[in-house]
C-alpha cells in the first residue's frame, strides 16, 4: 500500500504508549513545518487506519484535537483541510475591534496615568528610589524562621487564614509600630495587607463614593495613591507642597479624605512640621473628613526626635495609618499594614474579605516569628548608620560638586533626598544630565498631576555605596560645567 502522508508516521507499539498521542503529534509538527502544505486535504480516516493498521478511531480522535487546536479546518461532506498558519500569525486584529473590545472596560481602567510604567534597566548600584540594601539583611535568620515555619505547617491542619490577617502577626505589627513610630494601637486595630498599595485600594473602596467623593493629594505626590482613589472614582484635589509639608490652609471645605506623607513626603522628603499637623487634624475635625496617612519608611531618622505620626496625635479616630515593610525589609515580601479607627474597621475587614479573602498564612508567620523575636528592631539600627552614611556622602557631593545649580530640600528620613534646581530657567538643560548621570534618580515632575511646580531632582541612597555617590556627582558637574559653562554666572 502506497503511504497516505509525505513522510513516514513511526507509531509506537501499544505497550509503550497512546497510539492517539503519537499519531497527533507527527500531525501537528508536519502542519508546523510545512510537510503538510496549507488548504492540502488529509487523506480519510479509514484509508490513514488501514495503512497505519490502527483503528479507525485512533485516527478520528487525532484528527478531532488537530481541528480543536486549529491546526486543521473541517470541510462538511468533505475531507478537513490543512489551515494556513501563515496567513493566520500575519493577519491582526484591526484598530477598531481592539478599539471595540476595550470599550467593555470600565473608562477608569483606560486613563492613562493609571497604566504601569515599563520597568527601568537599572545597573544594581544606582540611585533609585524606594529599594533597601538587600546585602546587610539577615537572610540566614530569615531561612531558618521559614524553615521552622514550614516544619510546623506540614504538621498542622491547613486553612484559610482570617481576612484581616493571622493574629500573632497583627499583634507583632501593633506592639513594633507602638516602639518604633509611637502609634498606639491593639492587633484589633491591625489589617494586613498585601504592600501599602492594597491598603491605598482597600481605603479608598470603603470610603469613596464614585463621582461624589473628593480626596485631596500632595501635589507632587506619590502616584500610586493617586491611582488607588482615582480608580475608586473619587474627585483628585492636588495641593501644593512647601518646606513644611502638604499647604493645607489650600484645603477645600468639601474635601473629605486627605492622603498625606508627614514623615516624609513622597517625592520631595519634607516633613510635615507639627504647625501643619495640627493644622490638617483640626480642619478634619471640623469639616468631618478622614485623613490617610502613608509612613512608608519612616523609621529611619538621621535627625533629632521625629515627630509623632498623625495617628499619634489624634483624639478623634479620624487618621487611617498605613505602613509596609517594602522600605524596612525588601519589596518582594509584600506585606503591609492598615491601623484603622474603630468604626471603620469592620468595614475595612468586609472590603479586604471581597477583595482577597486572606494573604498568605506561611510569610505572615515568618514575618511575626522575625519581629517577635526582635529581628526587625535589630535590622532597622544596624541599617540607620549605613543609610546615614550614604545619606551624608550625598548631601556633601550636592554641596560640593552641585551647589552652583542645586540645593538640598530640608530631610530628615527616608532613603531619598531631593534638591531643588535654583535656577528654573535652566531645568531643561539641567534634569536630562543629572537623570542621566545620576542613574536611577528622577524629576520630581513625574510626580506631579500638573507641571506647575519647582523643578527639582530626587536620589535614592538605598543601595548606592558612598564612594559611587561621590563619582556619580563628579561626572555631573563636569557634564554640567560643559553643557552650561559661564550661563550660569
Amino acid at each position: 500500500m502506497e503511504p497516505v502522508f509525505p513522510f513516514t508516521v513511526v507509531l509506537p507499539s501499544r505497550s509503550q504508549g497512546t497510539l492517539t498521542h503519537a499519531l497527533h503529534q507527527q500531525l501537528r509538527s508536519a502542519i508546523l513545518d510545512g510537510r503538510l502544505p496549507a488548504d492540502s486535504p488529509l487523506p480519510s480516516t479509514r484509508r490513514v487506519a488501514e495503512a497505519l493498521g490502527v483503528a479507525r478511531n485512533t485516527v478520528v480522535t487525532a484528527y478531532d484535537l488537530l481541528v480543536a487546536e486549529g491546526y486543521l479546518i473541517p470541510q462538511k461532506g468533505a475531507k478537513p483541510v490543512v489551515a494556513d498558519l501563515a496567513r493566520r500569525r500575519a493577519t491582526k486584529p484591526s484598530k477598531s475591534k481592539v478599539d471595540i473590545k476595550e470599550s467593555r472596560f470600565a473608562p477608569i481602567w483606560r486613563a492613562p496615568f493609571l497604566q504601569p510604567s515599563p520597568p527601568r534597566m537599572l545597573p544594581e548600584r544606582s540611585f533609585r528610589l524606594g529599594i533597601p540594601d538587600h546585602r546587610h539583611f539577615p537572610h540566614a535568620i530569615w531561612r531558618r524562621l521559614m524553615a521552622q515555619t514550614l516544619r510546623r505547617s506540614s504538621r498542622e491542619q491547613s486553612a484559610y487564614a482570617p481576612s484581616q490577617g493571622i493574629p500573632a502577626l497583627r499583634e507583632a505589627i501593633a506592639r513594633h509600630i507602638a516602639f518604633a513610630r509611637a502609634v498606639t494601637c491593639t492587633a484589633d486595630d491591625v489589617i494586613v495587607t498585601s504592600g501599602a498599595q492594597q491598603a491605598f485600594d482597600l481605603v479608598a473602596r470603603l470610603l469613596v463614593t464614585p463621582g461624589q467623593t473628593k480626596v485631596a493629594v500632595e501635589e507632587p505626590g506619590y502616584p500610586p495613591v493617586r491611582a488607588a482613589f482615582a480608580a475608586a472614582g473619587a474627585q483628585l484635589v492636588p495641593l501644593p507642597v512647601d518646606d513644611e509639608g502638604l499647604c493645607v490652609e489650600r484645603l477645600p471645605e468639601d474635601v473629605r479624605i486627605i492622603s498625606v506623607t508627614p514623615s516624609h513626603q513622597s517625592p520631595t522628603g519634607v516633613a510635615m512640621s507639627l504647625r501643619r499637623r495640627t493644622a490638617l487634624l483640626d480642619f478634619a475635625r471640623t469639616h468631618d473628613a478622614v485623613i490617610v496617612e502613608d509612613d512608608y519608611d519612616g523609621e529611619f531618622r538621621f535627625g533629632g526626635r521625629p515627630l509623632d505620626a498623625l495617628q499619634t496625635l489624634d483624639r478623634d479616630a479620624l487618621v487611617f495609618y498605613i505602613g509596609t515593610f517594602s522600605k524596612s525589609m525588601f519589596p518582594s515580601l509584600r506585606k503591609g499594614f492598615v491601623v484603622a479607627p474603630a468604626w471603620a474597621r469592620s468595614g475595612l475587614i468586609t472590603v479586604k474579605h471581597c477583595a482577597d479573602s486572606h494573604c498568605d498564612t506561611i510569610t505572615q508567620s515568618v514575618l511575626a516569628a522575625f519581629i517577635r523575636d526582635g529581628h526587625l528592631a535589630r535590622h532597622v539600627r544596624h541599617m540607620r548608620p549605613i543609610y546615614a552614611e550614604r545619606r551624608e556622602a550625598l548631601l556633601d557631593g550636592l554641596r560640593r560638586e552641585l551647589g552652583e545649580w542645586m540645593e538640598p530640600i530640608p530631610s530628615e528620613a527616608g532613603l531619598h533626598l531631593a534638591a531643588r534646581i535654583r535656577k528654573p530657567e535652566l531645568a531643561s538643560a539641567i534634569m536630562p544630565k543629572a537623570l542621566r548621570f545620576a542613574a536611577g534618580a528622577e524629576s520630581t515632575a513625574d510626580y506631579a498631576m500638573t507641571r506647575e511646580i519647582e523643578p527639582a531632582v530626587t536620589f535614592g541612597y538605598g543601595v548606592i555605596d558612598p564612594g559611587e555617590i561621590t563619582a556619580a556627582l563628579i561626572d555631573l558637574r563636569r557634564a554640567l560645567e560643559k553643557e552650561l559653562g559661564g550661563r550660569t554666572s
